[in-house]
């Protein structure tokens, strides 16, 4: 029987570890963390239900259903109140309503646009040649340049720049059109025009919630998985500290010693599995590390409902990095998922990515929940004091999927094969979402199953 051994109890390691099992194939997880779960961590913050890191997942992505079903998970599913799904931009300090029918920067119902006052009348013109576009196919560039060409400066700023900056935590200039927005780049293929593009695809979406997620939280799912892998697999929380090639395959060497495996998956994020590689030679930990990776910080904020003065009318707000804001987001949970929070709480998760997240990382949680709540004062306009918050901080977790990177994961792939047993998972090589870390995962399973057969 084969022996595995996967670093890392993220979503991905957990995903591995589960399909491993489904196959009959036993593994030994190793986690340094006390809890298993990466970034996945649901609290309890005066009464409410906060996420401490990704609050869902695209509904659209359907197989991740099938595994939350397998776990016995089905009817802890609920959806986003999407009849309240508006979400406000921040300028010239407006809240301002993006288009409802906008698709990234394309809106699927083009004259939604002549009624926004996020964008300036010039703007608007610039929007409107867009539909004349004839397709080409260009080669790659960044997601600002993509926007730039087809949408103009106003459309870089005030949609591509706060939509990305939540997600990636990094601006458009330093991340790959083909890998951030492939559908809007294949419109340009297809259609020329992007809002074309977008307005011949309005019904493609499923229907139903955009976004979905677990009654009592991901967490949920965490446990669930634990449960579900344990009878087959150990699980071990004590840090790896490097791996080497052996005669049986891999090598794991921790503090009570080493282990010797005949598959390896490093579910890790990228540096830390060129950190683990680092003495195995090839090049492969050189590739791994050119792989960049930023900061993000939550904050969970606690109001009294009474006399609020917001009527958090939409899933929140978007603050453009040339708007002087530090927070790159806000959720108003209380709109976007039912039964998150008590009748007499409103609960607001705000975000800072990039330069501001580095900046939290280090600062007192009190210092950084004052000046969210001073700033989301600003946006809007809300009266009660700050009952409670928490700070989360989650250092060097964001992959910049920079120009190029589509390019450097197949020599990474390439090298990983010169390898034999040796696997990466995690987010950082394509699909920052949930389902996109299972789906990679379970490909993994499935390959050192079907080589175990073979």
């Amino acid at each position: 029987m084969k022996r595995v051994a996967i670093v890392g109890g993220g979503i991905s390691g957990l995903a591995t570890a589960y399909y491993l099992s489904r196959s009959g194939i036993g593994c030994t997880l190793f986690e340094q963390r006390a809890e298993l779960g990466g970034l996945i961590r649901t609290e309890s913050v005066d009464g409410c239900l906060v996420e401490a890191g990704p609050d869902s997942w695209l509904a659209e992505k359907a197989w991740m259903l099938d595994l939350i079903r397998e776990l016995g998970l089905g009817d802890q599913v609920i959806g986003s109140r999407d009849e309240q799904r508006l979400v406000f931009v921040v300028r010239d300090g407006r809240a301002r309503a993006i288009p409802e029918s906008m698709r990234l920067f394309a809106p699927a119902k083009p004259w939604q646009l002549a009624t926004t006052s996020l964008l300036s009348l010039r703007g608007k013109a610039r929007f409107a040649t867009e539909w004349f576009r004839r397709p080409r196919t260009l080669r790659e560039r960044s997601v600002a340049d993509f926007v730039l060409d087809h949408f103009g400066s106003e459309v870089l700023e005030y949609l591509a720049q706060p939509m990305l900056a939540g997600i990636y935590g990094s601006p458009p200039d330093r991340l790959s059109a083909d890998e951030v927005i492939p559908r809007l780049v294949e419109y340009e293929r297809r259609y020329g025009s992007v809002m074309r593009g977008a307005f011949r695809n309005r019904h493609r979406r499923p229907r139903g919630s955009l976004f979905q997620t677990l009654r009592d939280g991901l967490q949920t799912l965490v446990t669930a998985m634990e449960t579900a892998i344990r009878p087959a697999c150990e699980i071990v929380h004590e840090r790896v500290s490097h791996v080497t090639i052996s005669e049986r395959g891999w090598q794991v060497r921790r503090e009570e010693g080493s282990v010797d495996f005949d598959d390896l998956v490093l579910a890790t994020p990228a540096h830390e599995a060129g950190r683990l590689l680092a003495g195995t030679g090839g090049g492969l930990a050189d590739l791994l590390n050119r792989i960049r990776y930023t900061s993000s910080v939550v904050t969970a904020l606690v109001y009294p409902a009474a006399d609020f003065g917001h009527s958090l009318n939409g899933f929140g707000l978007l603050v453009p990095r040339c708007e002087g804001g530090s927070l790159a987001a806000c959720t108003w949970v209380n709109t976007k998922f039912a039964g998150r929070t008590p009748a007499d709480k409103i609960l607001l998760r705000a975000f800072l990515t990039g330069e501001s997240a580095d900046r939290a990382l280090q600062a007192d949680s009190d210092k950084v929940l004052s000046e969210a709540d001073a700033e989301l004062r600003r946006w809007m306009g809300f009266r009660p004091p700050l009952t409670t918050g928490i700070v989360r901080r989650w250092e060097r977790t964001l992959p910049q999927y920079a120009v190029g990177h589509t390019d450097l994961v197949i020599r990474l792939e390439d090298a990983a094969r010169q390898f034999r047993g040796l696997h990466l998972a995690g987010n950082g090589y394509g699909g920052l979402g949930i389902p996109d870390c299972i789906q990679r995962s379970r490909r993994i399973a499935e390959s050192i199953a079907n080589d175990d057969v073979n």
